[in-house]
């Protein structure tokens, strides 16, 4: 320490005359000097942020000797670098002075210690409001790469600050920032991508982003040799691709980018490939990309990434993959790709509600259009899967496995194999769950099943077990007043009378508190012209088709038989399911 005052000392008294000493200092700058000295010397029990140090620092600071400016400058930045505590404007002030000083070295030396003081949430508020940034976006114009640095390292901590990050995108710091990126000096790009990406957290913020010029800069930069640069520019353009105006904007200008984030997924940098993939999954919210990131080979990288045994590269990875089945096309190409059994060994993640959410969303996707990928998640184990864990997933989770049965019972061919599975354990007393959309998801997968399945015994034997079974669960839905729910129960019920099953019809007809309530539905009088607009019709032609479908139950019911449930006069026909793809 006591060769760091001599040093810090040194152009102001150190090899000066006495008479010259006292000529170039006044009286109270020659005892703030030898004050500080004394300071110094003693760090370990001196607080330079208030009394009698901080004074003797000002003395220096508000002097018009250059050499006391700089020392007290090199002072802050030395303290500084090892106690950063909140402070308040009498330290601050003196420091933001230094910032306005036309020279190099205290230039520096004042942004290194603002920039230190800036990692204190409290002090990123202060400086911002004592004026911090206008001196800040000067230095960073500046010619000098140590103070264009400093400078920038500063304004990357102050926007971490919530508060902070309007006003610095309002004060013009974001073109210096943009053309800063593009520094040849690795620190100061470093410095002015991290700063960039803090700005990317609010939409106005990412607006102005946009405008300032930052794409193409984040883009091109994606190809840099450094990981830090590269983590921050795929995470900055992670955030943009938020909006969908922006997506807009990166689809007709920056025609590599996808190109570009398929490579990085395939490096070595975990963090660098997980946003990468957050990337192309904010990109893939629409077609154009979902079908761009199959064309560009996106597919074998997210594989890999997908089986990783690092938690966020397996999340972002999944989210991915999401994302790109919403898109028919893409259906074939993931099943072929060997995405499927990964996938359903995923929804065993039972610590990770959304990387399960995720797994079975993509493979309800993935089942969505053709009856051979239907049977493809078949066979890789989803069903057991999702029957195994669905009764102690959370709600969301089970909605979107309930979801996922309802899609695959769609199909025909598998209706028979989703009933020896054993799913009626689980779907009949998910119709109470406390979650609405599970209870209709699981409905829906009934109805689906009860339609064209040809041996209808497993009908009969869960009519009253498990859990109240189908009757009990037709009766609640029956009852609800829910006309959604009320509609999928009428159209369950159509299907199984219209089975051809004497036995079934007969034990539906038997159960007078569902057909009791059936009746009531089928007397029901509906206006022939709905009311209140456009929503007032569908909501008259919705309960319209209930009553219809509650009247056809009674034909079927009282002549002992319907037509085998292939959708006749007055029939749903046809199936119920929850929305296909999400």
């Amino acid at each position: 320490m006591a060769d760091f005052c001599r040093r810090l000392f040194a152009p102001c008294c150190g090899g000066r005359a006495k008479v010259d000493y006292d000529n170039v200092l006044a009286d109270s700058e020659r005892e703030a000097v030898a004050d500080l000295l004394n300071y110094l010397e003693n760090r370990a029990e001196t607080d330079f942020f208030s009394g009698e140090p901080l004074a003797a620092l000002s003395t220096l600071v508000y002097s018009q000797n250059i050499d006391l400016q700089r020392s007290a400058s090199l002072t802050f930045a030395e303290i500084t670098e090892r106690d950063v505590r909140p402070v308040d404007r009498a330290t601050l002030e003196p420091i933001l002075f230094l910032l306005e000083s036309p020279d190099i070295e205290v230039q520096r030396a004042a942004s290194a210690a603002l920039g230190n003081l800036a990692v204190d949430g409290s002090n990123k508020v202060l400086i911002v409001s004592l004026g911090g940034l206008t001196p800040l976006i000067r230095q960073m114009n500046s010619a000098n790469v140590e103070v264009q640095c400093n400078a920038v390292g500063c304004i990357t901590n102050l926007a971490t600050h919530e508060d902070n990050k309007a006003r610095i995108a309002r004060s013009g710091a974001l073109a210096p920032l943009t053309r800063l990126a593009k520094s040849k000096d690795m620190r100061v790009q470093r410095n002015a991508t991290g700063a960039l990406l803090n700005m990317t957290h609010s939409d106005d913020n990412r607006q102005q982003l946009v405008s300032a010029g930052a794409i193409p800069v984040l883009v091109s930069l994606l190809s840099s040799p450094d990981t830090d640069v590269q983590y921050y520019c795929t995470t900055a353009l992670s955030n943009i691709a938020v909006d969908s105006a922006n997506r807009k904007r990166l689809a007709q200008t920056e025609t590599k980018l996808v190109q570009s984030l398929v490579h990085l997924m395939k490096g070595q940098a975990p963090k660098v490939q997980c946003q990468a993939a957050l990337a192309l999954r904010n990109l893939a919210s629409d077609e154009k990309y979902q079908l761009e990131i199959v064309r560009a080979g996106g597919l074998p990288p997210l594989l890999n990434l997908l089986q990783s045994s690092y938690l966020p590269l397996i999340l972002s990875a999944v989210a991915c993959i999401r994302n790109i089945s919403i898109h028919p096309m893409n259906e074939s190409p993931i099943i072929d790709a060997g995405f499927l059994k990964p996938l359903v060994d995923l929804l065993g993640s039972t610590d990770n509600e959304e990387i399960q959410c995720h797994a079975i969303s993509t493979l309800r996707n993935l089942a969505a259009s053709s009856d051979r990928n239907k049977q493809l998640v078949l066979e890789a184990g989803a069903v057991q899967k999702c029957k195994e864990l669905v009764l102690d997933v959370p709600l969301s989770v089970q909605s979107e496995m309930t979801a996922a049965i309802a899609v695959l019972a769609l199909s025909d061919e598998l209706k028979p194999e989703l009933l020896n599975l054993g799913v009626f354990e689980v779907l009949i007393p998910l119709t109470e769950s406390e979650s609405i959309e599970v209870q209709g998801n699981s409905a829906a997968a009934l109805g689906n099943l009860s339609s064209k399945v040809g041996d209808y015994t497993l009908f009969l034997s869960s009519w009253n077990q498990p859990a109240g079974g189908i009757h009990g669960y037709l009766a609640r839905f029956l009852n609800s007043g829910d006309p959604t729910f009320q509609h999928i129960a009428i159209w369950t019920l159509l299907q199984l009378l219209e089975s051809g099953d004497a036995k079934l019809i007969d034990t539906i007809d038997r159960s007078a508190d569902v057909m009791d309530v059936v009746r009531l539905i089928s007397e029901k009088h509906v206006e022939a012209e709905g009311k209140g607009g456009e929503d007032g019709a569908e909501s008259e032609d919705g309960e319209a088709e209930v009553v219809a479908l509650a009247r056809r139950c009674l034909e079927i019911g009282s002549s002992g038989g319907g037509g085998g449930g292939d959708g006749g006069p007055g029939s749903a026909g046809g199936s119920y399911a929850a929305s296909d793809r999400t």
